[in-house]
């Protein structure tokens, strides 16, 4: 066996973040509650670690770590419509937490929480104003450029890939879309492609290599179940038979993160996530800070995790940042032994993959940020074990992988896709497959300028969101579900009704002008794509 030098370190951690919102946009509705999870997202998730990741830059940490944007994502960080409704969000934020300072000046438990959020926001508002000058997608490519974030995309609207296997066409045009808009807005071809919900079918990966992505990130049972002669490890990432590398995910690093009773966000000293402001208050006191009147969320809660019987304990943010770094440190620990385990019984480097969703940094578990930001600095030296890194780099140090085509799988319920194909949900693919057929139809009417060309790039925007994989979800699991079907009865209806107009020749404009300025992604958007995909 291999002695391996206590100078070497013996495998890789590889964190991977996938950013994803569904795209929701209301001109002439202010205060939208769908589109409050943006400006949640905003302040609790994409805004921290921004900033987490420019101090660590800046004290030169050298750590690799890969973060997916997906396409719908940044297409709303560009709006300005969304950014400047943003502004009032905080501004909002703000004067609800200095009004807080007030009610509980006179607790000693719940006003330094108060205060703490008042500093927060502040901090958030500068952030966006004067550091990240209101442009967030050009703050994440200035990550880009530091080669220690490696920046991805995903398909356009964040479809289901196996779901469209039966519409290629309509895959390849999502494939290439999502790869188009990242070059066009970061000035770069994206390496590596987030597949939503870690689903794969084989012949995927021969889409992904004609927009020329490196790598992808499949769920475990896809490398164990695959076909070839590989290891079949999670931990050694394999060459699908068109040169797409795929790496797969490490469902025990993710556990040990992601998940509330297990995990660390369970931890009775963090913060609690439903005892908010927005239910405890009455609602003459918080009513003014609701979108449309409903009662949510307000991101204010002074509450740890203390029990199920409501009986709650106050929270204290220097017992959480305590837990905090308690837990980097025993992650560390435990991935430094499994990547000890992992090299010897492979006989190789291993890469640990563990890849979350980002929103769980932060708006989820609150205290996310802050374990991430003690992970890297502390991990960082932790060379004789493991390394961080990220696909990109460990491509280029690691050399050629065994040839290998992963099997059907995700990181659903089940592990396939009982998830977006369902009884609550099935419904929606007749009406997906119709629309790749006459979106074809539109493709041949070759048509290149003028109102004509117009109505055919919106009808494939329509047809782009009406894919998205956040519909079927929210159908299946019962949030937000009348939500999600109004919305994807709205997109194919829209397209169905272009699709026609665009046969007989006589366009709405002003209904054109409407949809173009609600569902306004991708403005470089050439619904001939589709066609040549």
């Amino acid at each position: 066996m291999e002695i391996i030098s206590p100078s070497k370190h013996s495998g890789y951690l590889s964190i991977v973040l996938h950013a994803h919102l569904p795209f929701v946009r209301y001109p002439a509705h202010g205060r939208r509650l769908e589109e409050i999870w943006l400006h949640e997202a905003i302040t609790e998730t994409y805004i921290p670690l921004l900033d987490m990741f420019g101090r660590l830059l800046s004290d030169g940490i050298d750590f690799g770590i890969t973060l997916s944007l997906s396409p719908t994502l940044v297409s709303m960080f560009n709006d300005r419509l969304l950014m400047g409704r943003y502004q009032r969000y905080i501004d909002s934020h703000i004067e609800l937490a200095e009004r807080e300072i007030v009610r509980t000046r006179a607790d000693h438990r719940q006003g330094p929480v108060a205060r703490m959020y008042h500093r927060r926001f502040l901090n958030i508002r500068r952030l966006f104003n004067e550091v990240y000058s209101k442009d967030l997608a050009a703050a994440f490519g200035e990550l880009l450029r530091s080669g220690k974030v490696c920046l991805i995309t995903c398909p356009a609207t964040h479809p289901y890939l196996p779901a469209l296997a039966s519409m290629p066409e309509a895959a390849r045009f999502q494939i290439a879309v999502g790869a188009d808009y990242f070059r066009r807005i970061f000035g770069s071809k994206p390496t590596g492609m987030w597949l939503p919900e870690c689903g794969f079918v084989p012949d995927v990966d021969v889409l992904l290599k004609k927009t020329a992505i490196e790598f992808i990130f499949v769920e475990g049972h896809g490398l164990l179940n695959g076909s070839g002669d590989s290891l079949h490890s999670v931990y050694v990432p394999v060459k699908t038979p068109s040169g797409v590398a795929a790496f797969s995910r490490d469902a025990q690093s993710s556990r040990q993160v992601w998940s509330s009773i297990g995990g660390y966000p369970g931890d009775p000293d963090y913060r609690d996530f439903y005892r908010d402001i927005g239910f405890d208050l009455p609602s003459g006191y918080v009513g003014p800070y609701m979108p449309e009147g409903v009662t949510t969320f307000t991101g204010l809660k002074y509450y740890r995790i203390t029990g199920m019987n409501g009986r709650k304990k106050p929270y204290v943010e220097k017992r959480a940042r305590e837990k905090a770094e308690l837990h980097a440190d025993h992650f560390i620990r435990a991935k430094g032994k499994q990547v000890l385990l992992l090299r010897e019984r492979l006989g190789r480097r291993p890469v640990i993959t563990a890849a979350y969703d980002a929103e769980l940094f932060g708006h989820w578990w609150f205290e996310g940020p802050v374990w991430l930001d003690f992970l890297l600095r502390k991990g960082s030296r932790a060379r004789k074990s493991f390394r961080f890194t990220h696909p990109q780099e460990y491509l280029s140090l690691e050399g050629e992988l065994e040839t290998a085509m992963p099997a059907v799988s995700s990181w659903g319920e089940g592990g396939y896709s009982s998830t977006w194909v369902h009884d609550s949900n099935s419904w929606i693919y007749r009406h997906l497959k119709r629309g790749a057929r006459l979106m074809r139809e539109i493709t041949e009417e070759n048509v290149s300028r003028g109102i004509m060309k117009r109505a055919a790039d919106q009808a494939a925007r329509e047809l782009l969101l009406a894919q998205a994989s956040d519909w079927p979800f929210m159908m299946k699991t019962g949030n937000a579900s009348e939500f999600a079907r109004k919305k994807f009865t709205a997109h194919m209806r829209n397209f169905f009704d272009l699709h026609a107009e665009i046969k007989s020749g006589k366009i709405r404009r002003q209904k054109l002008r409407t949809l173009e300025e609600a569902n306004n992604l991708f403005p470089g958007l050439d619904h001939r794509t589709f066609g040549k995909a």
